[in-house]
Formats: structure tokens, C-alpha cells, sequence
């Protein structure tokens, strides 16, 4: 499961070392550098992002200042090279709190606490998705389809469509590989949701999804075991 990282650091030496021990660690993905707020809060609305590694002392508009402008704020880990900033921090909620110099052990111990709070995420059946500004929790159950429209992805559910800037290949990392297919360069499906198939397509919702050729094989072979055989 990928975590989307944003740095938000003024120094170059301590946004470096955060940079390195992200390449470490293979399920980060670190989207961007910032070196203030303002910076940040337009990778904030217009991306998905999962951690905001925040240094507290930035020009301007200081990290806490910034975390009360968030409504809706991703995970947060604090960094500062003052400790007594450690207990207001926690107010906000924070995962952790790293004191400079970062350690690399510490770093990976803050890390963990992110991890396991997005796996209970999914574990309790849901899904955040950036779209119109805003993050949005969309249960898996309702998920019928997600299809990618170059960068961006349409996440359609029973409900509706949420529009994301994101990358097919990376939700589909994200999601239970027993219950979501990639059929289609361009599509992944939810299985419970199949109404009908054939060699060439799945129909979902009355909507016909092709299955792609280099998909056809393992996807037909799929549905041979779950539905049992059929003419095609």
C-alpha cells in the first residue's frame, strides 16, 4: 500500500535527509518538496496526499498555524529541533513527533504508526479519494468500476463519480486483489458488481467494459472459476 508523502521543510539539509529516508522505505512515494505553507497547501488541493511530514518553524505561516487552516488534514508527522513544541502538536492529532536530528530508526517508528492507521482504514471498508477539493471516504462496497482518463481517474460507485488526479496503477496497489480487477489498461472493476461477460467485455451497471488482450486470457480464465462456463 503506497503512502503519497509531502515534505514541508525550509532547510535544505533536513529536507534532504527526509527525501533519503523516504527512497528507503518502498511503500512511500514522496510527491514533493515544500518550503513553506503556501506552497503545500496547493499541493494539498489539487493531489492526494497521505503524510505531510511537517517542520514546525517555517517562514511565514508556521506549521501549527497551518494545521489549523486544514479541515480535513491528512496523517501529519511533526519535525522541529525543539522538544517543547512536542505536547501542543499532539492537539492537532499528529502521528508523531521527530526532534532534529532525525534518526533513521525513529523516522521508521513514526512511519509504522502512519501505516497501521491507513491499513484499519481499509480494514474498516473504505477508501479516501481527493476529488473536488476535498477528501472523500468511499466504501469499497460501493465501488463499481475506476477508469482512467490519462492522469486522471473516475471512480464510479453506486452513488455517483468522484474525479481524482491519480494514477490507475496506484489505487489499484490499494486495493484487495480478490475483490477489484484490472481487465483494461484503462479499467479496474469490482467483481461483485459483474452483471454479465463474454469474451470481449463485462457489463457492469449496463455499461460495457472492454477486456483488454493482454488482460483476456487470466480475466477469462477468472471468471471461469468464480461463474462457471459459459459460451463466449
Amino acid at each position: 500500500m503506497t503512502i503519497r508523502c509531502l515534505i514541508v521543510e525550509d532547510e535544505p539539509l533536513a529536507a534532504d535527509i527526509l527525501k533519503d529516508y523516504i527512497a528507503k522505505i518502498t511503500h512511500l512515494k514522496l510527491v514533493a518538496v515544500c518550503s513553506d505553507a503556501f506552497q503545500a497547501m496547493e499541493y494539498l488541493n489539487s493531489q492526494r496526499i497521505d503524510l505531510l511530514l511537517l517542520d514546525i518553524h517555517l517562514p511565514g505561516l508556521k506549521g501549527l498555524d497551518f494545521l489549523k487552516t486544514l479541515k480535513n488534514p491528512p496523517a501529519v508527522i511533526l519535525t522541529t529541533a525543539y522538544h517543547e513544541y512536542a505536547l501542543q502538536g499532539y492537539e492537532f492529532s499528529v502521528k508523531d513527533y521527530l526532534l532534529k536530528p532525525i534518526e533513521f530508526t525513529r523516522f521508521v517508528e513514526a512511519i509504522n504508526k502512519v501505516s497501521i492507521s491507513k491499513t484499519d482504514h481499509l480494514d474498516k471498508g473504505v477508501i479516501t479519494i481527493y476529488a473536488d477539493k476535498k477528501n472523500c471516504i468511499i466504501a469499497l462496497d460501493d465501488i463499481t468500476y475506476i477508469e482512467s482518463q490519462k492522469e486522471y481517474i473516475n471512480v464510479n460507485t453506486l452513488s455517483g463519480c468522484y474525479t481524482s488526479k491519480y494514477a490507475l496503477s496506484k489505487i489499484e496497489e490499494e486495493l484487495d486483489p480478490r475483490k477489484f480487477w484490472r481487465i483494461h489498461r484503462s479499467f479496474l472493476i469490482a467483481i461483485s458488481k459483474i452483471q454479465s461477460y463474454n469474451a470481449q467485455e463485462i457489463t457492469i451497471k449496463d455499461k460495457s467494459i472492454p477486456i483488454g488482450g493482454n488482460y483476456r486470457e487470466e480475466i477469462l480464465e477468472k471468471l471461469k472459476q468464480l461463474f462457471g462456463t459459459t459460451q463466449h
